[in-house]
């Protein structure tokens, strides 16, 4: 690090200390947390909160430096290596520790055991590691996941033929058009093998934590449930209702999601003689926030995923910190990380989830095409939340209530410019997903499935080139058409 940074103040990733403590431990818990970490630096010769440099005569500051070293050498396991250097500031001498992220997570202080000496860093403090944390640093050093670890359930032939055909059918009921419908396949076991949520043992198969979850069987997963409940005002002093689902994972997001629309508007717009049913919320953003929070959640910290509506918002709560190669910034960006990579598999078959890392960016898409404040994500420490925050209602030409009103009034009349915008965005989305079926689809097969005239199927095609979409290769007759994701 430069002098410049060194002294920029503390911060997530950096620690200053006055002198070298005369117990090691005590800076030796910040030493394992960084390496369970990012990485991090310890100053020495810096006096916390003020910054001021006090650093070390040039006799002893090399003697002290030694003794860094051996102290983080001889009381961390396994071994950390830092980066240690000395920086003259003003004509004193400060020592820069560097701790470099560690590969053989759970890093822990020798002297106190794993159990006791393991620590991390939360929002710029280091913190005593929890059982659960140590247990997922354990398995990400493995490069293994909670979900794709064995169990003691051998299955049977019959066990897989009915998780299969279960699955089948609730992917048959998300398929978004016919034709996806009708190439759908039913999976075997073959492909339970390869998403990893059966493994095979000397000719036997066996369930793992992610297949028990998948099947409903809970009563090793007590908070592998999802906790519903309407709060009367902004805060969750009063609740109205509430209700807890249980069962086969996916199936909770089914009744979660069941429950969300029961409790929130439904309006409607008038498009000449045709009435048009809408909810105030984007519904597929409802059920991405739900999907994310099953899928991405730790099953092995305590607690539950909380779905929590309030008058001026949907809050969706996921137990587990974030990936420490995660940030809010990267997710925004469309950057993912698959906690429960099983799980993720067979929900991508199920048309649960999309390609990975495009349900944060299509959720603020959404949201901004409906009129709403942009979604807020919150790394809570030990949780994940989610905000999709709603809007007073506004009422169309009509007086029939319109969720989509741009101007957010009860009286509004302009309520239809929302609506056209998200109508326009929903088609737009249909032509792009014929093309992902099909790529050498025609426009007036995209007209005849859409019900779009083909002059809006021509407009709409040139548009999405435009935005770079859709891409054109070949001529009007022999070309196809591609998705630029």
């Amino acid at each position: 690090m430069t002098i410049e940074e060194i002294m920029k103040g503390e911060r997530e990733n950096i620690e200053y200390k006055i002198d070298i403590p005369t117990k090691s431990e005590n800076y030796m818990r910040t030493v394992v947390a960084y390496a369970n970490a990012n990485g991090g630096c310890l100053v020495f010769g810096v006096e916390n909160n003020s910054w001021k440099v006090v650093g070390f005569d040039k006799e002893e500051v090399f003697q002290k430096m030694d003794a860094i070293t051996n102290a983080i050498y001889d009381s961390c396991e396994p071994k950390i290596a830092p980066n240690v250097e000395i920086q003259e500031f003003d004509g004193k001498y400060i020592i820069v520790v560097d701790i470099p992220a560690g590969m053989q997570r759970p890093y822990c202080i020798k002297s106190q055991g794993v159990i006791d000496g393991v620590y991390m860093r939360v929002s710029g403090t280091t913190r005593k590691a929890a059982i659960y944390q140590i247990q997922e640093m354990t398995l990400s050093a493995r490069n293994r996941s909670f979900d794709t670890e064995k169990v003691d359930r051998e299955l049977s032939e019959n066990e897989i033929n009915t998780f299969c055909d279960r699955l089948y059918h609730h992917a048959k009921s998300l398929c978004a058009t016919e034709e996806a419908t009708n190439t759908l396949r039913r999976i075997g076991i073959s492909q339970l093998l390869s998403f990893k949520v059966v493994c095979e043992m000397d000719g036997k198969y066996y369930a793992t934590n992610g297949y028990q979850l998948l099947d409903g069987k809970l009563d090793s997963y007590p908070d592998a449930t999802i906790q519903c409940a309407v709060f009367k005002g902004t805060t969750r002093n009063i609740f109205i209702t509430r209700k807890e689902f249980s069962g086969c994972i996916d199936e909770e997001i089914e009744s979660a999601f069941t429950f969300v629309l029961e409790h929130i508007n439904l309006g409607a717009r008038i498009d000449g003689l045709v009435r048009q049913d809408i909810y105030e919320l984007p519904i597929r953003t409802i059920r991405e926030m739900l999907t994310n929070a099953v899928c991405h959640r730790s099953y092995l910290c305590p607690g539950k995923v909380q779905v929590a509506l309030f008058d001026d918002r949907l809050e969706v709560t996921s137990p587990g910190m974030l990936d420490k190669d995660l940030t809010i910034k990267k997710m925004k960006a469309g950057i993912s990380k698959i906690r429960n990579g099983a799980i993720a598999k067979v929900f991508s078959y199920m048309n649960m989830i999309e390609a990975w890392g495009t349900g944060i960016p299509k959720m603020f898409e959404e949201t901004k095409a409906y009129g709403l404040q942009e979604p807020e994500l919150q790394d809570m420490g030990s949780d994940f939340r989610i905000n999709l925050y709603r809007k007073e209602l506004a009422t169309d030409f009509y007086g029939v209530i319109d969720p989509l009103g741009t101007n957010g009034t009860k009286n509004g009349t302009n309520g239809t410019n929302g609506t056209s915008t998200v109508k326009k965005w929903e088609d737009e989305e249909k032509v792009v997903a014929l093309i992902r079926e099909n790529e050498k689809i025609t426009q007036k097969q995209m007209s005849k499935k859409t019900g779009l005239s083909i002059r809006t199927i021509k407009r709409m095609t040139v548009e999405l080139q435009k935005t770079g979409k859709i891409l054109r290769v070949g001529n009007s007759r022999s070309g196809k058409w591609e998705v630029k994701d």
